[in-house]
């Protein structure tokens, strides 16, 4: 028996072969979940197969970076999750092949082994990744923010920023550890340039004796003339107004054009300039699951800018109405890559195999009800627009604080959030989840090639993964750049 043959038995004897219809669900993000959940009752088997163990509430993910929740509130095992759902498991694996034509995907364990999974119905809920709009070098020195790995990753990045400027006695060197940039104004951009903010003025100013790390410059670049760009107007004058008076400084209509592990180089108004920094953080945009690639190409049908497949007013992919694809991998109807389109095109899906299997007429096509947008700026202050209503302030932040904590999956995982929140915000003003060890701070000391001769060298820290799809080229500098110190203000 061949090894791909035994990982099939393996899968059978799990459950996932056999008589009943076979669902297999790649992805367990919002959309992925709710399917497999929308499953519950149905005559089915349902494998959902993931590249990691849980399922991510991305949204609150920036507070992980900033040390205010623990990983495991916002992200629960899968397994936990269906415990209870007898049709359903999981699979740990890596999705490697897509075979529409015979009904079978491949992935690849952990350990290496292939395992292959047949399907009757396939419901690709892939996800995305950062996209660098065509500059992928940028990833090893401005790590985005999508997984977990992400998020302690820039968790150790900041704070080792902090104990570095600590034992420094270069002026020129200390200037560059306590500069911030964060590359984009979107509602992750704004949320972490905003923590940022609130741990160097508020969180950490007693924690140190020799910096004072209320001196720290933090940069929030944006290539479009306002904040938050997709927000009503009102929102994003607010926006820039709180963020500016938490002391971030705030660049618009700048690209970045250019990155080494010292500085990152901006296009802007004024023309190009450099600033020196240790911490860049890239916000600024996001392009569809390479899965989505897969399926276009075997569908013969053409992915967008951003890499997205466009999918069926029933969301599955044409030819194959027993493939859906759901979530920020698909274009449809101009639905933006948020939670909310992925979770009730999940829902969605969920009731038309249900029918399918039920040999009940197909439900009408997907509506979308667009439930509104929120982003939080800092501690009370916040931005929403739902239901026609744009609020700002304390009720903004509470309005958004409600539905996140809602839409977490797991009462333990809710009253753990409200009890973290309510100690770190409101009682201590502190962070409880800022721990990191000389490990890991050595990995994200970056390689100088002129050192400080009491300073010895480390060896380059190196991020986690990112996604290498390419959405468009962003524009390059046209002339030199200027040098501009950390401690000074740029002109551009």
């Amino acid at each position: 028996m061949t090894e791909q043959a035994a990982a099939g038995g393996a899968v059978s004897a799990a459950g996932t072969t056999g008589a009943r219809h076979r669902v297999v669900v790649i992805g367990g993000g919002f959309g992925g979940l709710n399917a497999v959940r929308a499953l519950a009752a149905a005559d089915a088997d349902v494998t959902v197969v993931d590249r990691t163990n849980h399922h991510l509430f991305q949204p609150l993910l920036y507070q992980v970076a900033a040390g205010i929740l623990p990983p495991g509130l916002i992200a629960p095992a899968l397994r936990s999750i269906i415990k209870n759902q007898a049709n359903a498991h999981a699979v740990l694996a890596e999705v490697t092949k897509i075979d529409l034509a015979n009904r079978e995907i491949s992935t690849e364990a952990p350990d290496g082994r292939t395992i292959a999974l047949g399907y009757d119905t396939l419901v690709v809920a892939g996800g995305a990744t950062h996209s660098y709009f065509g500059r992928d070098e940028f990833a090893e020195f401005a790590p985005g923010m999508k997984t977990i790995e992400d998020a302690r990753y820039l968790r150790d990045r900041i704070l080792s920023a902090f104990e570095l400027a600590e034992i420094s006695t270069d002026p020129v060197e200390r200037a560059e550890l306590l500069t911030f940039v964060v590359i984009g104004a979107g509602p992750t951009g704004v949320e972490m340039v905003g923590q940022i903010a609130e741990l160097a003025h508020t969180v950490l100013p007693r924690d140190y004796r020799s910096i004072d790390t209320r001196q720290a410059r933090i940069i929030l670049l944006e290539g479009a003339p306002s904040v938050l760009p997709p927000f009503d107007k009102k929102l994003q004058v607010y926006t820039k107004r709180v963020l500016e008076k938490m002391g971030v400084e705030i660049h618009l209509n700048s690209l970045a054009v250019g990155m080494d592990d010292d500085s990152v180089t901006v296009k802007g108004p004024d023309g190009v300039q450099t600033i020196r920094c240790r911490t860049r953080i890239w916000a600024a945009g996001v392009a569809a699951s390479p899965l989505a690639k897969m399926l276009a190409e075997q569908s013969d049908v053409e992915t967008d800018r951003a890499g997205r497949i466009p999918v069926n007013p029933d969301c599955t992919v044409p030819g194959h109405p027993e493939v859906f694809a759901i979530g920020d991998m698909i274009s449809l109807n101009k639905l933006p890559g948020v939670a909310q389109p992925a979770l009730q095109e999940g829902k969605y899906v969920g009731r038309v195999i249900k029918a399918r299997l039920a040999g009940l007429p197909a439900p009408p096509p997907f509506k979308y009800f667009d439930k509104g947008s929120m982003a939080t700026i800092g501690y009370r202050a916040a931005v929403a627009d739902a239901f026609k209503v744009k609020v700002t302030g304390v009720l903004a932040y509470l309005m958004w604080a409600f539905i996140h904590v809602a839409y977490l999956v797991g009462w333990g995982n809710r009253l753990g959030t409200m009890y973290t929140w309510a100690r770190a915000l409101v009682f201590t003003k502190n962070r409880g989840h800022r721990i990191i060890t000389f490990e890991q701070a050595h990995t994200q000391v970056e390689h100088h090639p002129q050192p400080p001769k009491d300073t010895p060298v480390i060896e380059q820290s190196v991020p986690p993964a990112t996604g290498t799809v390419e959405s468009g080229p962003l524009p390059p500098g046209d002339r030199p750049a200027e040098q501009v110190p950390a401690a000074g203000r740029e002109t551009g």
